[in-house]
């Protein structure tokens, strides 16, 4: 889905300054859509919900996995 990773890049480039409306009206989305495309980019554990902030998602930090195979 094109919209989904533009509007994951914009999240990634965002730093905090749009709400997340906002942050999709910018790259062309509507209210609907904008709501659609959080919640799968939530379930595909790409984002994470950060409260006290202007946009109230960020993008996943990645966890690097221990090596337990010694």
């Amino acid at each position: 889905m094109k919209n989904k990773e533009k509007y994951y890049r914009a999240i990634i480039e965002n730093d905090d300054q749009l709400n997340e409306i906002d942050l999709g009206t910018s790259v062309g989305l509507n209210e609907d859509e904008t709501t659609k495309i959080i919640a799968q980019l939530l379930s595909e554990y790409k984002i994470e919900y950060v409260d006290n902030r202007v946009c109230k998602y960020s993008p996943m930090k990645k966890v690097k996995k221990k090596n337990n195979s010694k």
